[in-house]
């Protein structure tokens, strides 16, 4: 008798598609030059955005706190004599924040731009080549 029992069986095309797609995402991940480079490129920008993003938020708080104080009656519940002149003050402050949230996007820009430049410099040679 036959001792060598084998059972074959083969899956359809879309099976195999499925199967591959799983297969894949348990795969150790290897990016090329091309996505790292997108990587890079997008990690500066995203700083950027943080900063600025962050100081605007701030910046328009203050500017809504001024604006309170000198618009109702919050001054006076919080104690506050003269909640006009410390209205304005903070409502100032946040103007001067939310003017400043540009000028800190480009600067945190630059600077991301000149740290991650020899990198960007090194792929893109190798992707030209």
């Amino acid at each position: 008798m036959d001792n060598d029992r084998s059972f074959q069986f083969t899956y359809s095309a879309e099976q195999q598609e499925e199967i591959m797609a799983i297969r894949k995402k348990y795969l150790p991940k290897q990016e090329d030059k091309m996505e790292q480079l997108r990587k890079l490129h997008h990690s500066a920008t995203q700083k950027a955005n943080a900063w600025s993003i962050g100081v605007g938020i701030i910046g328009v708080l203050f500017l809504g706190t001024g604006m309170s104080l000198i618009m109702t009656d919050l001054g006076t519940i919080l104690g506050i004599i003269n909640s006009f002149g410390y209205g304005l003050m903070v409502g100032l402050c946040g103007l001067i924040l939310v003017a400043s949230a540009y000028p800190i996007f480009n600067l945190v820009l630059k600077k991301e731009r000149n740290r991650i430049a020899p990198e960007i410099l090194k792929l893109t040679e190798e992707l030209l080549k």
